[in-house]
């Protein structure tokens, strides 16, 4: 069981379905199963900038910040359970959160020429891909 807290203004046009599918596409990919929890929040560039200046030192805004719960070496995913096993007593993984600007979404979707809805799905999947621990 995968749960994917997704937070969003309404004023986001965003598929919460696509986000939650290319979630479990990189867990999947990965060998992660069991009961995993992580978050999704869509958010404008002032509070973008606001997170990037407090937790990274940078004052600006940018299109993707990750936040994991747990450190891990780069590229190492032994820290992660592979299906049939558990992370805690409560049987959950829980990974982290990913904090996605929608206006640097559209900025970089549009000068790519693709879609608000294919930038976002290749940006939460770097998302999680921080979140395991696997670092570009």
């Amino acid at each position: 069981m995968i749960n994917i807290i997704v937070n969003s203004d309404p004023r986001y046009n965003i598929n919460k379905d696509a986000i939650k599918m290319a979630v479990s596409d990189v867990l999947q990919k990965h060998h992660i199963g069991g009961k995993v929890e992580l978050g999704v929040s869509i958010v404008g560039d002032r509070k973008m900038h606001e997170l990037n200046r407090k937790y990274r030192g940078i004052d600006s805004t940018t299109d993707i910040l990750s936040f994991a719960l747990e450190d891990s070496n780069p590229g190492s995913l032994q820290h992660i359970p592979r299906i049939g096993f558990v992370a805690a007593p409560d049987r959950w993984l829980r990974l982290g959160d990913i904090i996605i600007s929608y206006p640097q979404v559209m900025e970089d979707a549009s000068m790519d020429g693709i879609s608000v809805d294919q930038e976002i799905k290749t940006l939460v999947e770097h998302g999680v891909n921080h979140l395991l621990g696997i670092h570009h």
